[in-house]
C-alpha cells in the first residue's frame, strides 16, 4: 500500500520481513534493548507499521495500533538519527492520519521529549491530557489529531 511518495520518500505498510532493518534504526533497539526488537517484529507481523525510505533504505517507522479505548493510537514514531530534522516524522504522521480507520486518533509523549512534541504541534494535534506514574520522574503528555485531518471511519461525514 503506497501511502505517499513525494521528493523521492516513500511511505508504505511494513512487510513481516522488514523488522530488522527498522530495528538497525530504532535507536532503541539498536542499543540494544531485546525488547524494543521484539516489539519492532510483533508489530510488523501485525501490519500495523508504516515505513518512511528513500531509494536506499529505511529512515523511520510509525505504528498504528486500536487498543487505546478502541481509538486510533500512535503507539510509536521513530526517525533514523541520521534522518531527523527532515520532515520525515512529519510524513509518517500525516500518512497515519490517512490510513487510521477510526473517528479519533491520539498520541502520547514524554515530556523530555521536545521534538516529538514540536512535530505535534506544527501538526497542529491538539493536547488533551497529562498522566504521572509511567515514566518516574518524566510525565507522559497525551495528543488528540483534529478531526478534520482524518478520514471519517463512519461514512457519515465530520
Amino acid at each position: 500500500m503506497d501511502v505517499e511518495n513525494l521528493s523521492g520518500l516513500q511511505v508504505d505498510r511494513a512487510d513481516p520481513s522488514d523488522w530488522a532493518a527498522l530495528a538497525k534504526i530504532d535507536s532503541v533497539a539498536a542499543a540494544g534493548d531485546h525488547t524494543r526488537r521484539d516489539n519492532i517484529r510483533h508489530w510488523c507481523e501485525q501490519g500495523a507499521v508504516l515505513m518512511a525510505r528513500d531509494s536506499s533504505e529505511p529512515l523511520g517507522y510509525s505504528v498504528l495500533e486500536y487498543t487505546f479505548f478502541e481509538q486510533g493510537f500512535v503507539t510509536m514514531l521513530m526517525v533514523a538519527p541520521s534522518a531527523r530534522r527532515r520532515g520525515v516524522g512529519a510524513r509518517l504522521l500525516t500518512a497515519v492520519e490517512t490510513v487510521c480507520t477510526t473517528t479519533k486518533l491520539f498520541t502520547s509523549t514524554n515530556v523530555s521529549n521536545h521534538p516529538m512534541q514540536q512535530l505535534l504541534q506544527r501538526a497542529s494535534w491538539l493536547p488533551v491530557g497529562l498522566l504521572h506514574g509511567l515514566d518516574e520522574g518524566d510525565p507522559e503528555l497525551f495528543y488528540l489529531c483534529p478531526s478534520t485531518r482524518l478520514r471519517d471511519a463512519t461514512g457519515t461525514g465530520g
